[in-house]
């Protein structure tokens, strides 16, 4: 029952950033079952890897649905990630002490502030604008950042992409998390595939519960993300980065 009860609560966390702001539910799932849990670190991150799959998917259907969604730019950039990830990776490898743990939980916190204090009022009109060559390029570029910084530190790709979606290229909220969950389908698939394979079956409770809980949160949440206005979908995305950002660096101290 204490299994069920932290792996449904973690899935809440993790549903409602990914549906919210396509948020890596790694963030909130890892440090909760390896503090409440006691689970082995590499095997955390692959049950949070694999909640990631589904609801990602879920949440990039719901997106696409309603038109918020940028399949062609997002499948550049996925493929640039995951390449530039590898990369990065290996660079790190040979660098002593080149993790930074605490990165994406920052990153998570700050973002959801800076959401509240200076929302992205983006419109698709303005969006569209943008020629499709220069939108591919920075596309490019944008993955090779984003894939190298993640693998060289290890964390932050949900995050990163939405910052860069809607800072750098210039995407309206609702398409640049559409985006974002699409491309994490795919990342945290490979992700979750490779820990699997490499670590072995996880806990299979842990799994289903965090997978399950996971799934129905970023449900609910992109739906409504979807039907709410720019402003509400702005400080309600904030709110729940800044709220997840803080729980989970009370864990981390707690832990």
């Amino acid at each position: 029952m204490y299994k069920l009860l932290i792996c449904f609560i973690a899935g809440i966390g993790a549903g409602l950033g990914t549906g919210f702001a396509g948020m890596s539910a790694a963030a909130v799932i890892s440090p909760m079952l390896i503090t409440f849990l006691g689970l082995p670190a590499y095997e955390a991150v692959g049950i949070a890897l694999a909640s990631d799959v589904l609801a990602s998917a879920i949440s990039a259907y719901t997106y696409g649905k309603n038109k918020n969604l940028d399949i062609r730019n997002g499948l550049v950039m996925m493929a640039t990630v995951l390449l530039c990830t590898l990369f990065g990776s290996w660079v790190a490898s040979m660098v002593p002490n080149a993790t930074m743990g605490s990165f994406s939980v920052c990153m998570t916190f700050l973002l959801g502030i800076k959401f509240i204090v200076k929302p992205v009022m983006t419109t698709k009109e303005s969006m569209n604008r943008v020629s499709g060559k220069k939108r591919l390029i920075q596309s490019v570029i944008c993955g090779i950042a984003v894939g190298f910084i993640c693998g060289f530190i290890g964390a932050g790709g949900g995050m990163m992409m939405l910052l860069i979606l809607t800072s750098v290229l210039g995407y309206e909220l609702k398409t640049a998390v559409g985006t974002s969950v699409f491309i994490m389908t795919f990342t945290a698939f490979t992700g979750a595939a490779s820990h699997f394979a490499i670590g072995g079956a996880p806990d299979i409770l842990c799994l289903v519960y965090c997978v399950l809980s996971t799934l129905l949160w970023a449900r609910v949440a992109a739906k409504f993300a979807n039907k709410a206005a720019p402003a509400t979908l702005n400080r309600a995305t904030g709110v729940v980065l800044a709220v997840l950002g803080a729980v989970i660096m009370a864990v981390n101290l707690f832990d």
